[in-house]
């Protein structure tokens, strides 16, 4: 790429700031932000041929989103999931973590051709024929782990221009406001949905708020509990007990999480997990065999669990797991000022109540007659019951063989850490940098 004129436009660039405000205020998420105004700052005339965005996320899941746009092929999305193990030596030595650990806010390389290259990431610059390099922290405010990374680069002959950063450190601000705008948005979605679940998050954020707001829907049941956790508090300690009880919750509960079924509370060291359908035949049996084959699965993942302890000199975890079908009311209820968002109603009582029959039956599993002939499948009558509140008897069974699996979705990409962009990498020590910014630097590096 040639030389090309200095200058740029500002009113061209306030154009692209009118536009990121406008982005801002109708609520566009964060990768519509951040894939128009790339486009937005090549058109308006600025020589870049590759930015990197990284955006710290307070998320449960994640501890960053990645983006790297290429006006050659567009936008690429990573994300990082919260993961332990030491730093990489290549995260170390990026010009990121340089900027982190020299508290700058910015650093900007002109990158030979050929020779030693100072960063490692400036070898991977070379083959993209890059001439220039300015990279930048830029938090969302003071105290705040939240924040953006990035760099800006290119390819022009001259590389970057005074006039040319000046205009790319205006629109860094532009960008960094409208982009929080996003992330907070985003904090939101994501704090719902992980502790309401992905359904109830979506009704409570599209204004499902009020006190005694909710519906009656039909849903396939599942109650789970994790037997005798009074003895595992006991004996194991609360830090131990807390772990247990996690990767219990991994084992048996996330099947129930994904193929159209969702987990909406954790009760203790029990789960209570619906699978919304239609009224009619078809749907419910729909929704009856998916729970069905989750109760396969979980059960696979909880044997592979018992042994893993097993090897480890711990003792076996014991469940019970009580499916069920019927009508319930999903809402608000609760105080005036502290709701929760659940499914209760007698169909939910009575999945409850079919679940602690499987310490009567000494079986894992239990159903009612209900959901077994909706599933279809073999079964075999373990008696009848009768269920307090209920007027009439309970049929109670045990599934006798496991249907045809139900493949399952995970609900997100994960990516490997070999896999990670440097700036995902680095981003992660970010808020370990902020911590220790008066530690001496060979403790930061630990």
């Amino acid at each position: 790429m040639g030389a090309i004129d200095l200058r740029v436009s500002s009113i061209l660039l306030d154009r692209v700031a009118e536009w990121l405000t406008n982005s801002s205020l109708a609520g566009d998420d964060l990768e519509s932000i951040v894939r128009g105004f790339c486009e937005r700052i090549a058109a308006a005339g600025l020589p870049i041929a590759r930015v990197h965005l990284t955006f710290s996320m307070l998320h449960p899941l994640y501890d960053a989103l990645s983006f790297t746009w290429r006006r050659a092929s567009g936008v690429t999305i990573e994300g990082y999931r919260h993961a332990a193990g030491q730093k990489p030596d290549r995260f170390l030595q990026s010009p990121y973590y340089y900027l982190l650990d020299n508290n700058l806010q910015h650093i900007r390389r002109r990158i030979p051709a050929d020779g030693p290259a100072e960063f490692p990431v400036f070898q991977d610059l070379r083959e993209e024929k890059i001439t220039d390099y300015l990279a930048f922290v830029q938090p969302f405010g003071d105290g705040s782990v939240q924040g953006m990374m990035g760099s800006w680069s290119t390819d022009s002959y001259s590389g970057f221009s005074d006039d040319m950063i000046d205009a790319l450190l205006r629109m860094q601000n532009h960008l960094a406001v409208a982009a929080k705008m996003a992330v907070l948005g985003k904090l939101a979605n994501n704090m719902l949905t992980t502790y309401l679940g992905g359904d109830a998050g979506k009704r409570v954020l599209n204004g499902q708020i009020r006190r005694g707001d909710g519906e009656t829907i039909r849903a396939a049941l599942v109650m789970g509990d994790m037997r005798q956790s009074t003895m595992y508090a006991e004996k194991e300690g609360r830090q131990t007990y807390i772990d247990t009880l996690n990767q219990f919750f991994d084992a048996i509960a996330a099947p129930f999480n994904r193929n159209g079924g969702e987990i909406l509370s954790f009760i203790g060291d029990g789960f209570l997990a619906v699978y919304p359908c239609g009224r009619h035949k078809d749907p419910s049996s729909i929704a009856c065999q998916a729970a069905l084959s989750a109760v396969h699965v979980a059960q696979t993942h909880v044997a592979e669990l018992n042994r893993e302890r097993q090897d480890k000199g711990l003792s076996k975890i014991s469940y019970g797991i009580g499916l069920h079908v019927g009508n319930v009311m999903f809402g608000n209820v609760g105080l005036k000022d502290r709701l929760t968002f659940s499914a209760f109603g007698s169909a939910v009582n009575e999945v409850q109540r079919l679940q602690s029959l499987t310490k009567k039956y000494s079986r894992e599993v239990v159903a009612s007659q209900a959901f077994a002939g909706y599933c279809g499948g073999e079964w075999t009558t373990l008696g009848e019951e009768k269920l307090r509140g209920v007027r009439q008897k309970v049929t109670v069974l045990q599934p006798r063989a496991p249907t045809p699996l139900v493949a399952l979705e995970d609900g997100f990409d994960e990516v490997a850490p070999s896999g990670l962009s440097e700036a995902e990498q680095v981003i992660l020590l970010h808020r370990d940098a902020r911590k220790q910014a008066k530690a001496p630097v060979a403790e930061k590096l630990m």
